[in-house]
C-alpha cells in the first residue's frame, strides 16, 4: 500500500469539505496547510488554517463545538481532502446551525430560504460586544 498524501508542495492550502460520519450532512468547507493536516492526525481533533487570521484554527477552541477526525479522504489530483467527523456540539457554523450551508435556493430560483434550526446563538457562544 502506497503512502501518499495530500500535495501540499503543490498548493500550500488545501481546501477541504467536512462531512457528519453518520449523517453524510455536509458540515463545512475550510482550509488545511501541512501543519494543520499532521495535527489533525496526530490529535484526531480536526485543525484548519484560518485565512483571515493566518494562524492554525483548532475547530472548536472557542465555542467547544470539536471535530472528531473518523476518516480522511483526499482526491485524484491530492488537492482537495474530505474529512469525516463527529461534530460534538451538534453545529458546524459559526452562526449556530448544523451546517454552514443552511441557505437553500427557492424552488422558483428568485431567493433564498434558510433551512435547519439554530442549535446555538453565536451572540452567547463567542460573546461578540
Amino acid at each position: 500500500m502506497a503512502t501518499v498524501g495530500p500535495d501540499f508542495e503543490k498548493q500550500p492550502l488545501i481546501p477541504v469539505i467536512a462531512q457528519d460520519h453518520a449523517s453524510g450532512v455536509v458540515l463545512m468547507m475550510a482550509w488545511m496547510n501541512a501543519e494543520a493536516y499532521a495535527e489533525t492526525l496526530a490529535t484526531r481533533r480536526v485543525v484548519y488554517y484560518s485565512r483571515s487570521r493566518k494562524k492554525l484554527w483548532r475547530k472548536g477552541e472557542e465555542s467547544g463545538n470539536v471535530q472528531q477526525l473518523h476518516e480522511l479522504y483526499f482526491d485524484c489530483d491530492a488537492d482537495t481532502l474530505l474529512v469525516k467527523v463527529t461534530q460534538i456540539g451538534g453545529a458546524a457554523c459559526h452562526e449556530g446551525y448544523q451546517s454552514c450551508f443552511f441557505r437553500k435556493l427557492s424552488a422558483d430560483g428568485t431567493s433564498f430560504e434558510t433551512v435547519g434550526e439554530r442549535v446555538f446563538d453565536p451572540a452567547v457562544v463567542y460573546k461578540k460586544s
